[in-house]
Order: C-alpha cells, then sequence, then structure tokens
C-alpha cells in the first residue's frame, strides 16, 4: 500500500540528453523526492561513487538477482546490466516519498506495468547537433562509439510519443521547473513544446507539437 500523494516520476531520455544530471538536481531541490539508485554490471568510472551513482555489482550477481524477482525493471545496454530494485521503490512509497528514475523507455514500460502511480516523462534535446555536442564534450567515448550512441538516440527518442509528458531540455533551469511542476502538490505549469522539433529530431508524430508537453 503506498502514500496517495506520492508518485514515480520516470525519467527517459537519449544518451546525452542530461537527464542523470536533471533527476539529481531535482531529487536535491525537493524533500519530499528521492533519487532511485539503480544496480549495475559494468565498472565503475572515474568520480562515480558505488551507492551515489549506482550499485556496482558483478554480472553473475545482477543474473541472480534477477532470477530472484528482485528487479522491477532491468535491461542490457551496451553489453552491460541495469536494474531498478522493487523493493526499494516500495519502501520509499510507503513512507510518502516520490521516487525518480533514471531509466530508458523500455524500463519506463516495465515499471509503468507494476506501479498504477508511475508519472512518465521523456527528455529532448534542442537538436541533433546539440545531442552530438553534449557527447563529445563529456569526453567518455571514442568516435565510433559517439556516432554510434546518435544512431541509437534517434531511435530512442520516436519512442517519446509513449510517454505522460516531453520535456526540451535547452535550459537546464527551465527543464529543472518544468519536471518540478510535475510532481504532487506542486503549483507550476510547464512550457509548450517549440514547431517544428520533432522535425528536427527525426520523430514522427500524427499528433501536433503544441500541446503542453505532453503527447502520446
Amino acid at each position: 500500500m503506498t502514500d496517495k500523494d506520492a508518485i514515480i516520476l520516470v525519467i527517459a531520455a537519449a544518451s546525452g540528453t542530461g537527464k542523470s544530471s536533471l533527476a539529481r538536481a531535482l531529487a536535491e531541490s525537493h524533500s519530499a523526492v528521492t533519487l532511485s539508485v539503480s544496480h549495475t554490471s559494468r565498472e565503475m568510472r572515474r568520480n562515480e561513487v558505488d551507492g551515489r551513482d549506482y550499485f556496482f555489482i558483478s554480472e553473475q550477481s545482477f543474473l541472480t538477482m534477477i532470477q530472484a524477482g528482485h528487479f522491477v525493471e532491468h535491461a542490457k545496454v551496451y553489453g552491460n546490466y541495469y536494474g531498478t530494485s522493487k523493493k526499494t521503490i516500495e519502501d520509499s512509497l510507503d513512507s510518502g516519498v516520490s521516487v525518480l528514475l533514471d531509466i530508458d523507455w523500455q524500463g519506463a514500460r516495465q515499471v509503468v506495468s507494476h506501479f498504477d502511480c508511475a508519472v512518465t516523462v521523456f527528455l529532448l534535446p534542442p537538436s541533433i547537433d546539440a545531442l552530438k555536442k553534449r557527447l563529445v564534450d563529456r569526453d567518455r567515448d571514442s568516435d565510433e562509439s559517439i556516432n554510434e550512441r546518435l544512431q541509437m538516440a534517434v531511435d530512442d527518442m520516436r519512442h517519446c510519443v509513449e510517454f505522460d509528458h516531453i520535456i526540451l531540455n535547452d535550459d537546464f533551469d527551465a527543464a529543472l521547473m518544468d519536471l518540478g511542476a510535475l510532481l504532487p502538490g506542486s503549483s507550476g505549469t510547464t512550457r509548450p513544446l517549440p514547431d517544428g522539433l520533432f522535425a528536427r529530431l527525426g520523430i514522427q508524430s500524427d499528433q501536433g507539437e503544441n500541446q503542453q508537453l505532453t503527447e502520446g
């Protein structure tokens, strides 16, 4: 049984769109919100902290947790496993605290199938060029990997129409306010999407882009 005012805010986006930074900032600015920390089988990167960025475990341990039904969602991305603990989410909701999930569109589908209180939001970059610049600037990937991620990003962004809300991350503070407007008790409003955004990103939709950040 969960608190009626607590929700699961599922935030998805293509790689490099800035969802992790926004999710972390949203949790830090709202006391009744916590950021769920996912488990992963990938190696820890420089400046990452176990238990803050991810729970880093071996692939065999991850597979054991899958078999035991510990994950509400999990996926294999770029050869590594990622998953969200079901018990962690339930404990937060039971105490009246909303949960932020920083996951992909496939994981969002799984969460929605388990929790009626899930609200899904997809973040979009202002353009493909802006997304490429973010991937280059973070200095993590080779040119080949960046091109691979860009192609996957285009494929991922086409799923944004399946989400409850769509937010444009063209300005960090503005996007953060848009996300905050989706939390329980908020009196804020969100910005409409700019004309032509879907076309610039290669997204096909039969619905107009001038809805209040809600398409699909």
